[in-house]
């Protein structure tokens, strides 16, 4: 399929903006970047008004086969990449079988390349069933086709298994994913620990539980000179540790999601189980600090920690509800409507934090517009306005707590190796 996109701004993290240039896809790569394209054998969108930026690239979902597809599929999961204009996924491990053998990974990478509907990249468990017991062969996991290594959803606890880790990842080529959560902190909590918890009388996860994970883990990587990436950064307190271990020079790098620079703890008030995340919504002092993290680059991805669930799994009392919120078909609404549209950040921005950035560190060749590059394009319009309603989400999963909240921004196009696989109308 031959491509013309026409009319619109692109977006390219690298080069800026470049108007008036039409862009033409043939055989599944970026051929020309010009004024007034001309050909009759592609099919030619026209993008007056709109935006075209690299496709996104999530580092941090949750599609839940194998095992739980109740919750979601690949299938469903990849749809709403799609409609969320994310054309590359890096999959979570606690699945069930988790994502710890060969095996495993082989039926994702084969069951996607059946969808053939957007890039999709499994991550493998760091530990064995993600027990925090005992580490998985990361050289027989990356050459089956792993990604990246986490046990999210899960910490290491064990700290010297977690060097070991760190260095055993190093050696295979792969990097952790480190899910910072002292257990021993939050233990039975449910929400942010705050003001909000005890007027509703719901025990509290402290931001320590948090801060002192990523400290360590922090620590461990600068300690033996080696990378580690920090994932849904939530505190003042972890973006202050970032940023200093940045200022030291330790290769780290950080993502938060969008409900952490949008919402607060507030969004928990009338137990609302569609606002219980882990980690939870922090405080308005909180989202600022994430803000600012964004702003100045410690903070160097976005990512979505997509978590569908099965509706009966948050129609039941907060303290039962399971932790997470369904996030692919709003990311980008969120990410307009509270950075972009403030002056926050800049589409550019967007674009590297996005696209770039997650590519680059996940050691994959997308997230950039430019000849020759590979045909990986989301196509936005900033300006259009509407109500979410989780009930048209592809997703399975409903839960959303911007459920019937004005968001504004929507992705018209998403274009995955130079094929149109997502349209709005």
């Amino acid at each position: 399929m031959n491509i013309l996109i026409q009319n619109g701004t692109i977006i390219c993290p690298q080069n800026g903006r470049i108007t008036g240039c039409d862009l033409l896809i043939e055989n599944g790569v970026i051929r020309r970047i010009a004024p007034n394209l001309g050909t009759t054998n592609a099919t030619t969108i026209n993008a007056a008004g709109k935006y075209i930026l690299p496709g996104f690239f999530d580092m941090h979902c949750h599609l839940r086969e194998p095992g739980f597809e109740h919750k979601e599929t690949l299938a469903s999961g990849m749809r709403a990449a799609l409609a969320g204009g994310f054309t590359s996924l890096a999959c979570m491990p606690n699945t069930n079988p988790a994502i710890d053998s060969a095996a495993t990974v082989q039926f994702i990478t084969e069951r996607a390349k059946q969808l053939d509907l957007c890039a999709l990249y499994p991550v493998g468990a760091i530990t064995k069933g993600q027990s925090g017991k005992q580490l998985n062969d990361f050289l027989t996991l990356k050459a089956a086709g792993v990604i990246a290594l986490s046990d999210d959803g899960k910490p290491v606890a064990d700290t010297a298994l977690m060097r070991q880790a760190i260095q055993s990842a190093a050696k295979a080529g792969l990097i952790i994913l480190s899910h910072c959560e002292d257990q021993s902190l939050s233990a039975d909590g449910v929400m942010n620990e705050g003001i909000t918890a005890t007027d509703l009388g719901l025990r509290g996860i402290p931001a320590a539980a948090e801060e002192t994970i990523t400290a360590r883990d922090i620590m461990i990587a600068e300690n033996l000179n080696l990378p580690i990436h920090i994932m849904h950064v939530s505190t003042r307190g972890s973006v202050a540790i970032i940023r200093a271990a940045k200022a030291r020079g330790t290769h780290v790098t950080a993502e938060t999601c969008p409900h952490y620079f949008s919402l607060t703890d507030s969004a928990c008030r009338g137990l609302n189980t569609a606002a219980k995340v882990n980690p939870p919504l922090r405080t308005a002092d909180d989202v600022t600090a994430i803000i600012e993290g964004l702003c100045d680059g410690t903070i160097d991805v976005i990512a979505t920690d997509h978590a569908p669930h099965h509706a009966t799994e948050k129609s039941c009392g907060f303290e039962s509800a399971t932790f997470g919120i369904s996030g692919l078909e709003t990311a980008f609404a969120v990410v307009n409507t509270f950075l972009v549209q403030p002056g926050h950040l800049t589409l550019e921005t967007v674009a590297r934090k996005m696209a770039l950035t997650p590519a680059k560190i996940m050691n994959k060749p997308t997230g950039t517009i430019a000849v020759g590059t590979p045909a990986d394009i989301t196509i936005v319009d900033t300006n259009t306005r509407y109500m979410v309603d989780s009930a048209f989400f592809h997703s399975k999963g409903k839960n959303t707590p911007f459920n019937g909240m004005n968001l504004t921004g929507v992705i018209e196009h998403t274009i995955v190796g130079g094929v149109l696989k997502y349209s709005r109308n």
